[in-house]
């Protein structure tokens, strides 16, 4: 058996869109962060939105920003991946982040913390995230140079190897430079301030080497030249060299957060655009498929959208302009696209909320995420507790996850003021579990309030989770186990069941995944012992065929509307 809070109704669209289109009701992820999952019917088959909405980052107890597959540029693994890395230190909610080809780099722009990680491509737009969360989007150029004891000379950054160009390859590329064929001049430099944007950062080179595949000093950088540019990295930068490295900025980024590649831009101004004439074949925008977005609603809220792909059964996915009508319809007064086709995919704290469009969740270079510094209370086990002794959601537990170390207190409020405290003490970080028996059985709404103040800087956060207590409905069975149909049985099998308190039951017979088959019951039914046998016909009138089915009761009064559901096998 398994009991489960019934959700009696799907909202109306909460937005004005070009076809016939159902919301799901909003889910908490996180304090102040919600999920919803859209379905648009249309003429080409449904089309279905996943939709996050977050608070405006703050830099603090809420950041925006790209996140490396396995930390490197150099890398790739699936979104979920990506998540669990990032957990122990957030909770987090994302989607894919950049284009990107093979084992990656992805192709544009990463900025964390300030400081630049990879260049942009000026032809396709890039999205900026300011230290109050503002975001902007604009297409950006990029200089890099470098200085020994010549001129300023320039050089590509943590970019796969182009014959005859310099790159500088620093930490975030990984642990070391690419293998090259060709003859290089490659120079260690063990300590290199963050490359932040218009600014130039020095550091001494240490050792001078003619091959590729050089591991790079934490912390550090190599500079590697090709061709003609070698002889003059190892004439003006020799060992015990101070190097002058610039990563200039068009538009200059030097006061941005975060940045993060894709384009195009999808909203500027609360318009959707067209056509922003950007780098982007007809075969990228124009398809129908799977699209990932990130937006800006005008009072700040942050906007993670992905369309599902995977055919028209399912969800036919969008071009890019549909995606940028879809974002407007959301509310963005801001918005750009990101990776689209398999990649195209978003997940919470390393579980994915889309259906991928392949098998397998496709690996990918890096992601945009939304993270959570605070306490965050996880779904409790149930939404209903019911501890009437069936053995059937008697107890109920709530988890909580810690990013740091925090003094917690965890209580339970309840009906008429009734109040719990399940826990007082200092934790360490990590996933806590409490249990609750469910007394006193106070029925009605409770809600579980987890508080926790960090040790060390003293920020308090509070996250909060509901759950019904109930005693309405308890004790379902069904008899026999296995029932044989037969055109004259009066009863295949029976349901038995009992009720606590008067209440509207509706009690059905559905297949295992909930398709309503046969109807029992809809009526008032006062206390006590129930009883409902099915003689194995379908609405239609017709005999059932052999099958695994479900006995499936819901029971609402004014403590709220709670289900059972039991399994049995009918056959002829």
């Amino acid at each position: 058996m398994l009991r489960k809070l019934v959700i009696v109704a799907i909202a109306a669209a909460a937005f004005a869109l070009p076809a016939h289109a159902q919301t799901s009701t909003p889910t908490l992820l996180m304090p102040g962060v919600t999920y919803e999952r859209e379905v648009q019917f249309t003429s080409r088959g449904p089309v279905v939105l996943d939709v996050v909405t977050a608070p405006k980052p703050d830099g603090s107890l809420y950041t925006l920003g790209p996140a490396l597959a396995h930390g490197a540029l150099s890398s790739t693994e699936p979104l979920t991946g990506i998540e669990k890395d990032a957990s122990a230190a957030a909770t987090v909610v994302g989607v894919n982040g950049d284009f990107f080809a093979g084992n990656g780099p992805p192709t544009g722009i990463v900025m964390r913390n300030g400081a630049i990680d990879a260049a942009p491509i000026q032809s396709r737009s890039s999205l900026a995230i300011a230290p109050d969360g503002t975001l902007s989007v604009a297409e950006v150029s990029f200089d890099g140079t470098w200085r020994g004891t010549g001129q300023r000379r320039q050089f590509d950054l943590n970019d796969p190897p182009v014959a005859g160009h310099t790159t500088l390859y620093t930490s975030a590329w990984g642990p070391a430079t690419p293998p090259e064929t060709a003859a290089v001049v490659a120079d260690v430099i063990p300590a290199l301030p963050p490359l932040q944007p218009n600014a130039i950062v020095t550091g001494t080179v240490t050792e001078q080497d003619g091959a590729g595949g050089i591991p790079i000093p934490p912390g550090g950088a190599v500079l590697v030249a090709r061709g003609a540019q070698a002889p003059y990295l190892s004439a003006e930068a020799p060992v015990g060299t101070g190097v002058q490295i610039r990563p200039t900025l068009t538009p200059n980024w030097s006061g941005q957060l975060a940045a993060i590649g894709g384009g195009p831009l999808l909203v500027a101004g609360g318009k959707a655009i067209f056509r922003a004439d950007e780098a982007f074949s007809d075969s990228v925008l124009g398809v129908r498929g799977a699209r990932s977005a990130v937006g800006q609603l005008r009072d700040g809220r942050i906007l993670l959208v992905t369309v599902e792909g995977g055919g028209s059964a399912y969800s036919a996915g969008m071009t890019n302009y549909e995606l940028a009508n879809a974002m407007v319809q959301l509310g963005a007064v801001t918005a750009m696209g990101l990776g689209s086709g398999t990649s195209a995919n978003m997940a919470f704290d390393g579980t994915l909320l889309t259906r991928p469009s392949t098998k397998a969740e496709p690996p990918i270079a890096d992601a945009l995420l939304l993270s959570y510094m605070g306490v965050y209370a996880l779904p409790p086990s149930s939404d209903v507790v019911s501890p009437n002794g069936d053995g059937v959601d008697d107890t109920e537990t709530f988890s909580y996850k810690l990013v740091a170390p925090s003094n917690v207190t965890a209580t339970l409020t309840g009906p008429g003021g009734a109040e719990l405290t399940l826990a007082q003490d200092t934790e360490q970080p990590g996933v806590h579990t409490l249990a609750w028996n469910g007394q006193p059985v106070i029925e009605g709404q409770w809600t579980f309030v987890v508080t926790a103040t960090e040790v060390s800087g003293g920020r308090t956060t509070t996250a909060e989770r509901d759950v019904l207590l109930d005693d309405t409905l308890g004790s379902l069975q069904v008899a026999p186990a296995a029932g044989r149909l037969a055109v004259k049985a009066k009863a295949v099998v029976t349901a038995a069941f009992q009720l606590a308190h008067p209440a509207t039951v509706t009690a059905t017979i559905e297949t295992r995944t909930g398709i309503v088959l046969a109807t029992l019951l809809q009526k008032r039914l006062q206390p006590g012992a129930q009883s409902l046998p099915w003689n194995g016909r379908l609405w239609t009138g017709g005999l059932a065929f052999t099958g695994a089915y479900q006995v499936h009761v819901v029971a609402t009064n004014s403590i709220g509307t709670v289900s059972l559901t039991a399994p049995f096998v009918a056959r002829r």
